[in-house]
């Protein structure tokens, strides 16, 4: 294929299972998009993968949103935007200065620390209680913001402060969609001109990706019907634990 002519055989598969992932993920069961995170770490490198990865997840997004564009409490992501913008602008300014072995770190960091808040939110569910405090919503927000940035890591913890919340499957799914939209489109021109890990080549391969991304978006709605609420948690804990394994080699 003259898109990305040094990848091998076995390279292009793992980036249409990526894409199947995402899609699945963005519908279903969101955990699943950690698993994206290496995977594609492993084909491009650290820094590289998220420009290839962006342009696909901003695919899934608007797949997740025509399933569950009218499913969310808009007030509660509001107040998370303008701290997750200045983590994200944390992350770019750190994303600048660091070679790609450090960045592949920090994305493993950032998944342990997710995976941390996950166990911790299951055990000790029944006494959490999520207060309605600026200084919560900044500490999310930020924190979102900045593994976003540096690895498209922020899904595990938007779960955290979702499920301490108490918010329901769909609803879950559809404030996800559109957090995540917003976030993404806002961190595109950053990573094109910034950072200048996305390219027309990456937005190319993405084309070739989005019927793979279509399959596993519509799969993903079809599973989480049939997924009870305790399921989906577990789900999502053990997702992220295989992950941060998986980082460190």
């Amino acid at each position: 294929m003259e898109i990305f002519p040094d990848l091998e055989l076995v390279q292009w598969l793992w980036v249409i299972f990526a894409a199947l992932l995402i899609g699945v993920s963005k519908t279903g069961i969101s955990g699943l998009l950690t698993l994206v995170i290496p995977i594609l770490a492993a084909v491009f490198g650290g820094k590289a993968s998220t420009g290839i990865i962006l342009p696909m997840l901003i695919v899934g997004d608007v797949f997740a949103l025509f399933y569950y564009k009218h499913n969310a409490k808009r007030e509660d992501i509001l107040k998370l935007l303008p701290w997750t913008f200045m983590g994200l602008i944390f992350g770019l300014i750190i994303g600048g200065y660091i070679n790609d072995e450090q960045f592949k770190s920090l994305i493993a960091l950032s998944v342990l620390l997710c995976l941390f808040l996950l166990i911790y939110f299951e055990k000790k569910s029944d006494q959490l209680k999520i207060p309605d405090k600026t200084w919560l919503h900044a500490s999310v927000g930020i924190l979102s913001g900045f593994t976003s940035m540096i690895g498209n890591a922020a899904g595990p913890i938007f779960s955290v402060y979702l499920l301490a919340k108490g918010v329901d499957k769909v609803n879950f799914l559809g404030m996800t969609a559109w957090f995540f939209f917003i976030v993404n489109v806002t961190k595109l021109p950053m990573q094109v001109f910034i950072w200048h890990n996305i390219t027309v080549q990456t937005f190319v391969l993405t084309g070739i990706m989005i019927p793979f991304i279509g399959i596993g978006a519509v799969f993903g709605a079809f599973i989480i019907k049939r997924i009870n609420e305790k399921a989906f948690r577990y789900l999502i804990i053990v997702m992220t634990a295989i992950v941060s394994v998986k980082l460190f080699f």
